[in-house]
């Protein structure tokens, strides 16, 4: 069970929607201490853009939605917010009236979160709130909204798509989940006309946005192994639609890019990780379920580098960001990477909270933000 960011808490077996669902870090030997961080001489200048606070956000995790200019935000307990991407400043806040469960999608006109009880709310582009639906069950990934319609994903593994006007019902689709699944988010991707949804057992499923049907399902990785924790091999964070290729990483199994309209494999190479990828014109980065930090030629698949000075400190998922690469933990730090070699060139700090949701490139700005509810924008001098 999945969506488009990874689920922070260190919850044990769960039952959910008639399934297993497991979160690898409470596998992990207690006496494994992360990294220490050592000393570094930045060889980059970082600068707070703006910092903004929308709230804590719980047992989830919530990356924010850019939509053109604009940057939805949201917390656990109800607030959703609309910021400037470039400055930060606030265009509206509101209470959606419920808990809130899933990080927004928007597409600039209407933005979309899931909430409690399986709730679905969207509001339009000034926050006035729209519609509200009834998915199957609770909704941790990020709405998509594109092509006239907000697709949801629930965790028993039911897609739907919704009009996006009107709330009404246009489609659904249902998949099987395996018996034990990451207890995390696995997202959904627009690209195009299609929607790119990441699957239990290491399966990518592409979809017409607009109608639902069936375009391409391929298997990213096999899940091996004769128990069933072994055999666990879900796709990790969000698929990146890039240049005619989708691009995915999952649990125990491997990292590969896909031709976005047949599904037809590039490359595929084995990693396991816990988070997603990010992708440019020259590589794909993720960070394995260890720590380590590894790049890959988005040509090939060859391996790049990989830097493990970040061991066992519970990254997210990476972003290029100009010449550099960059990552949270679970302390709150950020840290550059350099996009050629690896190497670390800077380290800035935010507010001690963990930081799981993925982050975002807006023009010049990154922004992260931290389970505490800190939403920083850093920029490069």
């Amino acid at each position: 069970m999945r969506v488009t960011e990874k689920l922070v808490a260190a919850s044990l077996l769960a039952l959910m929607a008639g399934c297993s669902s497991w979160n690898p870090f409470a596998s992990k030997d207690p006496k494994t201490e992360p990294a220490k961080l050592v000393e570094l001489k930045s060889s980059i200048a970082v600068r707070d853009a703006w910092k903004y606070s929308i709230g804590k956000a719980g047992v989830y995790a919530f990356t924010p939605a850019l939509a053109g200019s604009s940057l939805y935000v949201v917390s656990a307990d109800g607030a959703l917010a609309r910021l400037d991407a470039a400055s930060g400043r606030e265009t509206w806040r509101v209470k959606a009236g419920s808990d809130i469960t899933s990080s927004p999608g928007s597409d600039g006109t209407v933005v979309a979160v899931g909430a409690a009880k399986g709730a679905v709310l969207a509001f339009d582009a000034d926050g006035k709130q729209l519609w509200k639906a009834q998915a199957s069950s609770e909704v941790l990934t990020a709405p998509v909204v594109g092509q006239g319609v907000v697709v949801v994903r629930s965790v028993d593994n039911r897609i739907v798509g919704f009009d996006a006007k009107t709330g009404e019902r246009k489609w659904t689709v249902q998949r099987v989940t395996p018996a034990l699944t990451l207890r995390n988010a696995p997202g959904m991707a627009l690209g195009g006309a299609n929607i790119y949804v990441a699957q239990p057992g290491g399966k990518l499923l592409a979809l017409t946005a607009a109608t639902g049907v069936v375009r391409w399902e391929v298997v990213v990785s096999e899940p091996r192994g004769a128990t069933e924790l072994e055999r666990v091999s879900d796709i990790a964070g969000t698929p990146v639609v890039y240049e005619g290729e989708v691009c995915a990483v999952t649990y125990q199994g491997k990292a590969g890019c896909f031709d976005a309209a047949t599904g037809v494999p590039r490359w595929t190479k084995p990693i396991s990780s816990d988070v997603g990828v990010a992708v440019d014109q020259r590589f794909v980065f993720t960070a394995d379920d260890q720590g380590a930090v590894v790049a890959f030629s988005r040509e090939g698949g060859q391996s790049a580098w990989k830097n493990d000075a970040l061991a066992r400190r519970r990254l997210s998922t990476p972003a290029s960001y100009g010449r550099s690469v960059a990552v949270g933990d679970y302390q709150g730090y950020i840290h550059f990477l350099s996009r050629e070699d690896g190497a670390l060139i800077g380290r800035v700090s935010t507010d001690g909270s963990p930081i799981v949701s993925a982050p975002v490139v807006a023009g010049s700005n990154l922004i992260f933000q931290t389970q505490s509810g800190t939403v920083t924008a850093l920029a490069v001098e």
